[in-house]
């Protein structure tokens, strides 16, 4: 989602990523969940993420509520 919807390259996604360096703002942030949700068939409203928070923060939210 992130290289088709937002442009970011391959390269670029890396676990230890900030967000803010992949330029998700805080409404970019808000589209990818809506997606995520959508695409998963999961709930992340409980989930608080930021552009500080990094890509394996965001790949463990995610986890865990697919797991769940």
């Amino acid at each position: 989602m992130l290289v088709k919807r937002f442009g970011v390259t391959k390269a670029d996604i890396r676990f230890e990523t900030p967000l803010r360096k992949l330029k998700m703002d805080s409404l970019a942030l808000e589209e990818l969940r809506v997606l995520i949700e959508n695409q998963l068939n999961i709930d992340l409203d409980e989930v608080a993420l930021t552009s500080r928070d990094t890509v394996g923060a965001l790949v463990a939210a995610v986890d865990g509520k697919v797991a769940a």
